[in-house]
Protein backbone atom coordinates (compact mmCIF):
# COMPACT_ATOMS: atom_id res chain seq x y z
CA UNK A 1 0.00 0.00 0.00
CA UNK A 2 1.38 3.45 -0.86
CA UNK A 3 0.37 6.41 0.86
CA UNK A 4 0.26 9.98 -1.25
CA UNK A 5 -0.88 13.34 -0.52
CA UNK A 6 -3.63 15.38 -2.28
CA UNK A 7 -3.75 19.08 -3.01
CA UNK A 8 -7.19 20.98 -4.05
CA UNK A 9 -5.40 24.41 -2.47
CA UNK A 10 -8.68 25.50 -1.19
CA UNK A 11 -9.36 29.07 0.35
CA UNK A 12 -11.60 30.49 2.92
CA UNK A 13 -13.74 33.20 2.47
CA UNK A 14 -13.70 36.46 2.14
CA UNK A 15 -10.83 35.03 0.10
CA UNK A 16 -8.45 36.89 1.36
CA UNK A 17 -5.18 37.80 -0.32
CA UNK A 18 -2.98 36.39 2.38
CA UNK A 19 -5.17 33.19 2.95
CA UNK A 20 -4.64 32.35 -0.64
CA UNK A 21 -0.78 33.00 -0.09
CA UNK A 22 -1.11 30.75 2.90
CA UNK A 23 -2.77 27.78 1.32
CA UNK A 24 0.37 27.52 -1.05
CA UNK A 25 2.65 27.99 1.53
CA UNK A 26 1.71 25.40 3.74
CA UNK A 27 0.90 22.94 0.80
CA UNK A 28 4.45 23.27 0.12
CA UNK A 29 5.72 22.84 3.50
CA UNK A 30 3.03 19.84 3.97
CA UNK A 31 5.21 18.38 0.36
CA UNK A 32 8.29 18.74 2.33
CA UNK A 33 7.51 16.65 5.42
CA UNK A 34 5.67 14.57 3.41
CA UNK A 35 9.18 13.85 1.73
CA UNK A 36 11.00 12.76 4.79
CA UNK A 37 8.09 10.51 6.06
CA UNK A 38 7.82 8.05 3.53
CA UNK A 39 4.69 9.06 1.13
CA UNK A 40 5.10 8.58 -2.34
CA UNK A 41 3.06 11.15 -4.28
CA UNK A 42 2.39 14.73 -3.82
CA UNK A 43 -1.09 15.56 -6.56
CA UNK A 44 -2.50 18.42 -7.37
CA UNK A 45 -5.80 19.11 -9.13
CA UNK A 46 -6.59 21.50 -11.97
CA UNK A 47 -9.44 23.77 -11.57
CA UNK A 48 -10.54 26.43 -12.62
CA UNK A 49 -12.76 29.64 -11.72
CA UNK A 50 -14.23 27.62 -8.49
CA UNK A 51 -13.76 30.43 -5.75
CA UNK A 52 -13.42 28.53 -2.24
CA UNK A 53 -13.20 24.90 -3.23
CA UNK A 54 -10.10 25.09 -5.52
CA UNK A 55 -7.17 27.78 -6.07
CA UNK A 56 -4.88 25.10 -8.15
CA UNK A 57 -5.01 26.21 -11.46
CA UNK A 58 -1.52 26.23 -12.41
CA UNK A 59 -0.76 23.13 -11.03
CA UNK A 60 2.61 22.54 -13.14
CA UNK A 61 3.65 25.54 -11.23
CA UNK A 62 3.50 24.51 -8.28
CA UNK A 63 4.53 20.82 -8.79
CA UNK A 64 7.78 22.29 -10.19
CA UNK A 65 7.74 23.84 -6.65
CA UNK A 66 7.26 20.66 -4.99
CA UNK A 67 9.54 18.69 -7.09
CA UNK A 68 12.42 21.60 -6.32
CA UNK A 69 11.85 21.54 -2.69
CA UNK A 70 11.95 17.41 -2.53
CA UNK A 71 13.81 14.40 -3.21
CA UNK A 72 12.22 11.35 -3.35
CA UNK A 73 8.61 12.26 -3.38
CA UNK A 74 6.98 11.90 -6.71
CA UNK A 75 4.28 14.63 -8.00
CA UNK A 76 1.58 13.96 -9.95
CA UNK A 77 -0.95 15.76 -12.15
CA UNK A 78 -4.85 14.71 -10.74
CA UNK A 79 -4.97 15.35 -13.14
CA UNK A 80 -4.49 18.26 -16.10
CA UNK A 81 -7.78 18.78 -18.27
CA UNK A 82 -7.48 17.47 -21.56
CA UNK A 83 -9.71 19.90 -23.58
CA UNK A 84 -7.84 21.79 -25.90
CA UNK A 85 -9.70 25.36 -25.16
CA UNK A 86 -8.33 24.97 -21.72
CA UNK A 87 -4.42 22.93 -22.21
CA UNK A 88 -3.71 22.03 -26.00
CA UNK A 89 -2.15 19.00 -26.27
CA UNK A 90 1.55 20.12 -27.33
CA UNK A 91 1.77 22.54 -24.00
CA UNK A 92 0.50 19.59 -21.85
CA UNK A 93 3.39 17.48 -23.30
CA UNK A 94 6.08 20.13 -23.06
CA UNK A 95 5.29 21.02 -19.79
CA UNK A 96 4.99 17.07 -18.27
CA UNK A 97 8.27 16.69 -19.98
CA UNK A 98 9.99 19.78 -18.76
CA UNK A 99 8.49 18.75 -15.26
CA UNK A 100 9.95 15.25 -15.56
CA UNK A 101 13.60 16.80 -16.23
CA UNK A 102 13.57 19.07 -13.66
CA UNK A 103 11.85 16.93 -10.19
CA UNK A 104 14.75 13.82 -12.14
CA UNK A 105 11.97 11.89 -12.97
CA UNK A 106 9.54 11.63 -10.38
CA UNK A 107 6.44 12.80 -12.50
CA UNK A 108 2.61 10.96 -12.67
CA UNK A 109 0.25 12.42 -15.30
CA UNK A 110 -3.28 12.28 -14.36
CA UNK A 111 -5.64 13.24 -16.95
CA UNK A 112 -9.26 14.61 -16.83
CA UNK A 113 -11.83 16.52 -18.86
CA UNK A 114 -13.73 18.70 -16.35
CA UNK A 115 -16.62 17.96 -14.34
CA UNK A 116 -18.34 21.90 -13.75
CA UNK A 117 -20.14 23.91 -16.29
CA UNK A 118 -18.54 26.81 -14.28
CA UNK A 119 -15.02 25.58 -15.68
CA UNK A 120 -15.80 24.33 -19.34
CA UNK A 121 -18.41 27.24 -20.19
CA UNK A 122 -15.48 29.90 -18.81
CA UNK A 123 -13.52 28.44 -21.55
CA UNK A 124 -16.31 27.99 -24.05
CA UNK A 125 -15.68 24.76 -24.12
CA UNK A 126 -18.63 21.97 -25.21
CA UNK A 127 -19.01 19.11 -22.64
CA UNK A 128 -20.65 17.17 -25.62
CA UNK A 129 -16.66 16.93 -26.66
CA UNK A 130 -14.72 16.67 -23.68
CA UNK A 131 -15.10 12.87 -23.92
CA UNK A 132 -13.51 12.85 -27.55
CA UNK A 133 -10.71 15.11 -26.87
CA UNK A 134 -9.86 13.06 -23.88
CA UNK A 135 -9.50 9.90 -25.99
CA UNK A 136 -7.50 11.43 -28.58
CA UNK A 137 -4.94 13.28 -25.65
CA UNK A 138 -4.69 9.87 -24.43
CA UNK A 139 -3.71 8.33 -27.99
CA UNK A 140 -0.90 11.15 -28.75
CA UNK A 141 0.82 12.26 -25.77
CA UNK A 142 2.55 9.21 -25.57
CA UNK A 143 3.94 9.76 -29.00
CA UNK A 144 4.09 13.41 -28.46
CA UNK A 145 6.69 12.15 -25.44
CA UNK A 146 8.27 8.85 -27.74
CA UNK A 147 8.37 10.05 -31.75
CA UNK A 148 10.93 12.62 -33.06
CA UNK A 149 8.40 14.29 -35.00
CA UNK A 150 4.65 14.20 -34.91
CA UNK A 151 1.56 15.10 -36.70
CA UNK A 152 -2.18 14.27 -35.95
CA UNK A 153 -4.93 14.88 -37.65
CA UNK A 154 -7.86 14.57 -34.95
CA UNK A 155 -11.67 15.37 -34.55
CA UNK A 156 -11.14 17.89 -31.43
CA UNK A 157 -7.86 19.07 -32.74
CA UNK A 158 -4.97 19.26 -35.38
CA UNK A 159 -1.13 19.22 -35.44
CA UNK A 160 0.99 19.64 -38.90
CA UNK A 161 4.00 17.56 -38.28
CA UNK A 162 6.31 18.99 -35.37
CA UNK A 163 9.27 18.21 -33.29
CA UNK A 164 7.86 18.35 -29.76
CA UNK A 165 10.48 19.29 -27.40
CA UNK A 166 11.85 18.64 -24.50
CA UNK A 167 11.57 14.83 -24.46
CA UNK A 168 10.60 13.43 -20.45
CA UNK A 169 13.42 11.52 -18.23
CA UNK A 170 11.20 8.45 -17.57
CA UNK A 171 11.46 5.69 -19.85
CA UNK A 172 9.40 5.70 -21.98
CA UNK A 173 7.56 8.02 -20.40
CA UNK A 174 5.57 9.37 -17.65
CA UNK A 175 3.15 7.07 -16.30
CA UNK A 176 -0.50 8.00 -17.52
CA UNK A 177 -3.81 7.77 -15.22
CA UNK A 178 -7.34 8.93 -15.46
CA UNK A 179 -9.29 10.78 -12.63
CA UNK A 180 -12.30 8.70 -11.86
CA UNK A 181 -15.20 10.42 -10.12
CA UNK A 182 -18.08 9.13 -12.57
CA UNK A 183 -18.96 5.44 -12.60
CA UNK A 184 -17.48 3.80 -15.73
CA UNK A 185 -14.48 5.76 -16.02
CA UNK A 186 -12.36 2.61 -14.65
CA UNK A 187 -13.27 1.02 -17.32
CA UNK A 188 -12.26 3.74 -19.58
CA UNK A 189 -8.78 3.44 -17.64
CA UNK A 190 -8.34 -0.31 -17.71
CA UNK A 191 -9.03 -0.44 -21.69
CA UNK A 192 -6.52 1.69 -22.28
CA UNK A 193 -3.94 0.25 -19.98
CA UNK A 194 -3.41 3.49 -17.64
CA UNK A 195 -3.78 4.19 -13.90
CA UNK A 196 -7.00 4.08 -11.95
CA UNK A 197 -7.27 7.70 -9.74
CA UNK A 198 -10.04 8.09 -8.08
CA UNK A 199 -10.56 11.95 -6.39
CA UNK A 200 -13.57 11.70 -5.00
CA UNK A 201 -14.27 9.59 -1.91
CA UNK A 202 -15.94 6.52 -2.83
CA UNK A 203 -17.95 3.80 -0.23
CA UNK A 204 -16.40 0.63 -0.12
CA UNK A 205 -19.05 -1.16 -2.28
CA UNK A 206 -18.21 1.44 -4.63
CA UNK A 207 -14.27 1.21 -4.51
CA UNK A 208 -14.55 -2.56 -4.68
CA UNK A 209 -16.78 -2.94 -7.83
CA UNK A 210 -14.50 -0.25 -9.40
CA UNK A 211 -11.25 -2.14 -8.30
CA UNK A 212 -12.98 -5.73 -9.37
CA UNK A 213 -14.18 -4.32 -13.23
CA UNK A 214 -10.16 -2.61 -13.49
CA UNK A 215 -8.59 -5.53 -12.61
CA UNK A 216 -10.88 -8.12 -15.03
CA UNK A 217 -10.22 -5.47 -17.87
CA UNK A 218 -7.11 -4.22 -17.69
CA UNK A 219 -5.46 -7.84 -18.44
CA UNK A 220 -6.68 -7.44 -22.02
CA UNK A 221 -6.20 -3.95 -22.30
CA UNK A 222 -4.53 -2.25 -25.52
CA UNK A 223 -2.07 0.24 -24.38
CA UNK A 224 -2.68 3.86 -24.99
CA UNK A 225 1.45 4.36 -24.26
CA UNK A 226 4.40 2.18 -24.47
CA UNK A 227 3.70 0.83 -20.57
CA UNK A 228 0.63 -0.03 -19.02
CA UNK A 229 0.15 1.58 -15.52
CA UNK A 230 -2.48 -0.81 -13.64
CA UNK A 231 -2.65 0.90 -10.80
CA UNK A 232 -5.40 1.65 -8.50
CA UNK A 233 -5.79 4.70 -6.40
CA UNK A 234 -8.17 6.07 -4.37
CA UNK A 235 -8.90 9.72 -2.41
CA UNK A 236 -9.54 10.04 1.38
CA UNK A 237 -9.11 12.30 4.11
CA UNK A 238 -6.17 12.04 6.97
CA UNK A 239 -6.00 13.52 10.40
CA UNK A 240 -4.42 11.42 13.24
CA UNK A 241 -4.42 12.37 16.91
CA UNK A 242 -3.82 9.85 19.54
CA UNK A 243 -7.72 10.43 21.30
CA UNK A 244 -10.00 9.13 18.78
CA UNK A 245 -12.39 12.01 20.03
CA UNK A 246 -10.17 14.55 19.29
CA UNK A 247 -9.14 13.54 15.51
CA UNK A 248 -13.44 13.27 14.94
CA UNK A 249 -13.83 16.80 16.44
CA UNK A 250 -10.66 18.08 14.70
CA UNK A 251 -10.55 16.06 11.39
CA UNK A 252 -14.67 15.87 10.92
CA UNK A 253 -14.48 19.87 10.16
CA UNK A 254 -12.81 19.14 7.33
CA UNK A 255 -14.30 16.19 6.01
CA UNK A 256 -17.61 18.75 6.53
CA UNK A 257 -16.38 21.62 4.70
CA UNK A 258 -14.66 19.46 1.92
CA UNK A 259 -18.10 17.67 1.18
CA UNK A 260 -20.23 21.09 1.73
CA UNK A 261 -17.47 22.83 -0.93
CA UNK A 262 -17.73 19.99 -3.32
CA UNK A 263 -21.93 20.07 -3.19
CA UNK A 264 -22.32 23.85 -4.15
CA UNK A 265 -20.08 23.10 -7.40
CA UNK A 266 -22.26 23.80 -10.65
CA UNK A 267 -21.83 20.09 -12.32
CA UNK A 268 -21.87 20.22 -16.01
CA UNK A 269 -24.91 17.09 -16.19
CA UNK A 270 -27.03 19.25 -13.87
CA UNK A 271 -27.41 22.06 -16.91
CA UNK A 272 -26.11 20.76 -19.69
CA UNK A 273 -27.43 16.87 -20.41
CA UNK A 274 -25.63 14.80 -21.99
CA UNK A 275 -24.24 11.60 -22.27
CA UNK A 276 -20.81 12.76 -21.97
CA UNK A 277 -21.75 13.24 -18.24
CA UNK A 278 -24.10 10.58 -17.51
CA UNK A 279 -23.36 10.48 -14.02
CA UNK A 280 -22.89 12.81 -11.03
CA UNK A 281 -19.80 10.55 -9.26
CA UNK A 282 -20.28 12.66 -6.16
CA UNK A 283 -23.69 11.48 -5.25
CA UNK A 284 -23.69 10.34 -1.04
CA UNK A 285 -23.51 7.09 -1.04
CA UNK A 286 -26.87 6.44 1.14
CA UNK A 287 -28.95 7.88 -2.06
CA UNK A 288 -31.18 10.51 -2.54
CA UNK A 289 -33.38 10.25 0.49
CA UNK A 290 -30.65 10.35 2.94
CA UNK A 291 -29.32 13.40 1.57
CA UNK A 292 -33.05 15.18 1.38
CA UNK A 293 -33.22 13.66 5.24
CA UNK A 294 -29.97 14.97 6.22
CA UNK A 295 -29.32 18.91 7.28
CA UNK A 296 -26.50 20.23 5.73
CA UNK A 297 -25.21 21.71 8.53
CA UNK A 298 -25.16 19.13 11.02
CA UNK A 299 -22.29 17.31 12.15
CA UNK A 300 -22.25 13.70 11.24
CA UNK A 301 -19.94 11.08 12.72
CA UNK A 302 -16.74 10.52 10.45
CA UNK A 303 -18.37 7.41 8.15
CA UNK A 304 -16.73 3.87 8.28
CA UNK A 305 -13.52 3.61 6.06
CA UNK A 306 -12.34 7.43 6.10
CA UNK A 307 -8.84 7.84 7.99
CA UNK A 308 -9.71 10.41 10.48
CA UNK A 309 -9.02 9.09 14.09
CA UNK A 310 -6.47 7.44 16.14
CA UNK A 311 -3.74 5.13 14.69
CA UNK A 312 -5.66 2.05 15.83
CA UNK A 313 -9.08 3.08 13.86
CA UNK A 314 -6.68 4.23 10.92
CA UNK A 315 -5.02 1.23 10.69
CA UNK A 316 -8.17 -1.00 10.50
CA UNK A 317 -9.87 1.53 8.10
CA UNK A 318 -6.93 0.91 5.34
CA UNK A 319 -6.67 -2.31 6.06
CA UNK A 320 -9.96 -2.80 4.54
CA UNK A 321 -9.34 -1.03 1.41
CA UNK A 322 -5.93 -3.06 1.17
CA UNK A 323 -7.88 -5.84 1.31
CA UNK A 324 -9.56 -4.99 -1.87
CA UNK A 325 -6.67 -4.46 -3.71
CA UNK A 326 -6.44 -0.98 -3.40
CA UNK A 327 -2.61 0.01 -4.42
CA UNK A 328 -2.56 3.94 -2.85
CA UNK A 329 -4.22 6.15 -1.08
CA UNK A 330 -4.06 9.33 -1.26
CA UNK A 331 -4.89 12.40 1.26
CA UNK A 332 -6.78 15.41 1.75
CA UNK A 333 -4.74 17.02 4.41
CA UNK A 334 -7.02 19.72 4.97
CA UNK A 335 -9.65 22.07 3.97
CA UNK A 336 -9.59 25.87 3.38
CA UNK A 337 -7.29 26.41 6.07
CA UNK A 338 -9.50 25.01 8.70
CA UNK A 339 -6.98 23.05 11.01
CA UNK A 340 -3.96 25.23 12.26
CA UNK A 341 -0.98 23.96 10.27
CA UNK A 342 0.98 22.85 13.41
CA UNK A 343 -1.74 20.17 13.54
CA UNK A 344 -2.34 19.00 10.15
CA UNK A 345 2.12 18.44 10.45
CA UNK A 346 1.69 16.16 13.65
CA UNK A 347 -1.25 14.40 12.30
CA UNK A 348 1.05 13.82 9.16
CA UNK A 349 4.09 12.83 12.05
CA UNK A 350 1.97 10.52 13.88
CA UNK A 351 0.24 8.62 11.01
CA UNK A 352 3.58 7.99 9.56
CA UNK A 353 5.25 6.78 12.94
CA UNK A 354 1.99 4.63 13.90
CA UNK A 355 0.24 3.29 11.03
CA UNK A 356 2.44 3.18 7.88
CA UNK A 357 4.79 0.39 9.33
CA UNK A 358 1.60 -1.57 9.67
CA UNK A 359 1.58 -1.62 5.80
CA UNK A 360 5.57 -1.65 4.94
CA UNK A 361 6.88 -5.00 3.70
CA UNK A 362 6.25 -7.21 6.45
CA UNK A 363 4.26 -5.72 8.39
CA UNK A 364 1.72 -6.72 10.61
Amino acid sequence: MKFGIFFELSVPRPLGHADEIQAYRDALEQSRLADELGFTTAWAVEHHFLQEYSHCSAPEVFLTAVAMSTTRLRVGHGGVVCVPQINHPVRVAERAAALDILSGGRLDVGTARASTITELGGFMADPDSTKMSWDEYIDVLPRMWTEERVRYDGTTFTLPERPVVPKPVQDPHPPLWVTVTSPGTERDAADRGIGCLGVAAASFKEQERRTSEYRKRVRQCDPAGHAVNDQVATMNYLFCHEDDATASRIGGTMFDAFGMLNSQLLWAREVYPTPAYRSLGNLAPGGVDQVRDTDPAARRPVPEGVAIGDPDRIVKAIKIWESMGVDAINFLLNTANLIPQHQVLASMRLFAAEVMPHFAQGGN
